[in-house]
């Protein structure tokens, strides 16, 4: 049996553009379920970057800017916690021990970040429980994959199919992190990535993509590798 670390992006877990993701997405899950047991760490989309933006009027240091954040990303993990139900953890995991020993009992164990650490996003919490766990890193966006560019605002950019791990950390580290960033990957989890030696796939929410890569055949998305 196999474990896989999703970074799901908050973006997917409360999409007007695709309102049946997470529906969808439970039923792939379901699919593999004889060959693969997940561990999803929910990201804090547009709730997080609601309180940030709120709390950075009133002045609130990079800290407290983060911890709302965190905060959003639970609440999100719990609201998936609800949809998976019996199939997942029925307590929010704040630690990597309590997931790896809630893995022994459910198909899914989902949960936000796990602590306050400087320059991170739930990214960095998916990164180290890969690096944990000893397993493959799949984040799931709202683009299809690494572009030169934000494909959303720059129609020029170009995607890239794979990147080694030094490339994609060169590429994070020139970018400034702030709290509720949209990079598809945050700074500090493309070095974790790269000195563990983690294959780390980015995909869209196109789940043929996550169906594909558990199946070990051809996807549409990035590959970070050596």
């Amino acid at each position: 049996m196999k474990t896989i670390v999703i970074s799901l992006g908050g973006s997917l877990i409360l999409s007007d553009k695709n309102p049946k993701f997470l529906n969808n997405f439970k039923r792939t899950l379901r699919k593999h379920y004889k060959t693969h047991k997940f561990v999803i760490v929910c990201g804090g989309g547009s709730v997080a970057r609601k309180y940030i933006s709120m709390l950075k009027k009133d002045n609130k240091s990079k800290k407290e800017l983060s911890l709302a954040g965190i905060r959003a990303t639970r609440a999100n993990a719990e609201t998936i916690m609800q949809l998976f139900g019996k199939e997942s953890n029925q307590k929010l995991p704040i630690t990597m021990k309590s997931i790896k020993s809630n893995l022994k009992e459910n198909n899914v164990v989902i949960s936000g970040a796990l602590r306050y650490t400087k320059d991170s996003t739930s990214d960095s919490t998916a990164a180290n429980l890969a690096k944990f766990l000893n397993t493959k890193f799949i984040n799931i966006t709202n683009v299809k994959g690494l572009y030169t560019e934000n494909p959303l605002t720059n129609k020029k950019a170009k995607f890239i199919s794979k990147i080694s791990w030094t490339d994609f950390e060169s590429r994070a580290l020139k970018i400034k992190h702030t709290p509720g960033q949209h990079f598809v990957l945050d700074q500090k989890a493309s070095t974790i990535i790269r000195k563990n030696k983690i294959t780390t796939y980015i995909i869209g929410p196109n789940l043929n993509s996550l169906s594909n890569i558990l199946k070990g055949k051809k996807f549409v998305g990035t590959i970070i590798t050596k």
